[in-house]
């Protein structure tokens, strides 16, 4: 790239050499070193200083990372304070104290004080390419030594750290609240969603009562994050703790809180809390939406009490929500189950006379529910009684495959016949 005379960026050439000289002799570092300063005038020579000494560091080329600082001054590649840090550092950790004063001998009589902004440019630019490790492992630098780091560059790398290091995210998030500063709200969701991506459980609840103590949560957006992700996690118990700490404070929770509870709750089977949330939830004033329903009939569905999710299921249009193919689906496999096809059949009239485009969307799927628990005669008649505007070809192949798979064929052509009998001209291709 020199002989060709493409510029070298700070960011590649400075990861280029932070893993080269792990290996490489220091003679063609330096050598390398003088070749692209020669024709790189951009190159910010003390980035490239950190990156060399703590590369040499992490080989345990100690020696030579402490004689190499002065090598670098002269090649206009100034250390400062943090070059010589990571070297006295590396020796403290090796036990050998007499090269660490010398060390910070140096860094008072010849380093500069880091520039933040060089090393926010820097962060940002790894971050950007995904080079995500090695953003984490100059954050640590910089953070250990107690170093100027502003607050953007501090959620860049909490929110992108966390997917890779959870405990190194939470080391920034520790940091930073020490400086009694916080982080933003998208950089707290993102940290949560990575703590429960990786099933960091104490970590997450750790991270919220760091920030309960610096007084963070203040509003329902901020209680919405909270709330949301310990429910994720599980932590039922402490999200509704959440909730009541809300309500002392004058914060009504909407029904999304209570969504995210009852949700929680049915996944570890918790039907009794969940019905003590919907409870408490009118009683606040609040109506169930879309979702609400959708969760507790999905899991009363599931559990086999069809009554209670019918129930719902009337309950809902009576307050005028309009259910989802999810809510009609979730009815008619386990109505199927309990073979009552007679109650699946209103159920899906329903549909038809809410949408027809939904009744269409959901047939097929009907079908093969009604298959599954053989009730091919019921599927027959289903379909041979509805409207050419609800049904379709693919549905009447999947009940004819299902016919077919079942060896029930005296039931596959009569379907067949009838098919013709009432759309004669369209039938092959329905069929066929």
């Amino acid at each position: 790239m020199c002989l060709r005379g493409v510029p070298l960026s700070t960011l590649g050439f400075g990861v280029f050499m932070w893993r080269f000289c792990k290996n490489a002799e220091m003679g063609k570092i330096l050598g390398l070193l003088e070749e692209v300063k020669k024709r790189n005038s951009g190159i910010n020579g003390s980035v490239i200083a950190v990156l060399i000494v703590h590369g040499l560091c992490q080989a345990s080329r100690l020696s030579e990372a402490l004689w190499v600082l002065e090598e670098l001054r002269s090649r206009e590649c100034k250390p400062d304070f943090m070059a010589y840090r990571i070297v006295a550092e590396a020796f403290r950790l090796m036990g050998r104290i007499a090269e660490v004063e010398k060390a910070l001998k140096k860094k008072r009589k010849l380093g500069v004080a880091p520039r933040a902004n060089d090393y926010r440019e820097f962060i940002f630019d790894l971050i950007s390419e995904r080079r995500i490790c090695e953003a984490k492992e100059l954050g640590e630098v910089i953070v250990s030594g107690n170093f100027p780091i502003e607050d953007d560059v501090l959620n860049a790398l909490i929110g992108s750290v966390s997917a890779i290091d959870p405990d190194s995210a939470i080391s920034f998030l520790k940091f930073m609240t020490a400086k009694e500063r916080l982080p933003t709200l998208l950089t707290v969701s993102n940290l949560s969603r990575n703590l429960c991506k990786h099933s960091r459980t104490e970590e997450l609840l750790e991270m919220f009562q760091i920030l309960s103590a610096n007084e963070y949560f203040t509003d329902l957006e901020s209680y919405n994050v909270m709330v949301s992700f310990l429910c994720k996690a599980g932590k039922v118990k402490e999200a509704y703790g959440v909730l009541q700490e809300m309500k002392k404070k004058g914060l009504g929770p909407d029904v999304s809180y209570y969504n995210s509870l009852m949700e929680a709750c049915c996944r570890e089977d918790l039907l009794r809390p969940a019905k003590r949330l919907w409870d408490e939830m009118f009683a606040s004033g609040l109506g169930g939406n879309l979702r609400t329903y959708n969760i507790l009939i999905q899991k009363f569905s599931e559990m086999g009490q069809i009554e209670e999710a019918q129930r719902l299921f009337h309950h809902m249009l009576e307050k005028g929500v309009a259910p989802d193919a999810t809510t009609y689906r979730s009815l008619l496999e386990e109505l199927c189950q309990e073979k009552n096809p007679k109650a699946a059949f209103e159920v899906f009239n329903k549909s038809v006379e809410q949408d027809v485009m939904l009744a269409r969307s959901i047939l097929s799927t009907f079908i093969l529910y009604l298959c599954k628990e053989g009730h091919f005669l019921a599927a027959s008649e289903l379909l041979s009684g509805l409207s050419d505007d609800i049904r379709h070809s693919d549905s009447h192949v999947i009940l004819l495959k299902c016919l077919a798979d079942a060896r029930e064929i005296s039931i596959a052509i009569k379907h067949i016949k009838q098919v013709a009998d009432s759309c004669p001209f369209n039938v092959a291709n329905n069929i066929n």
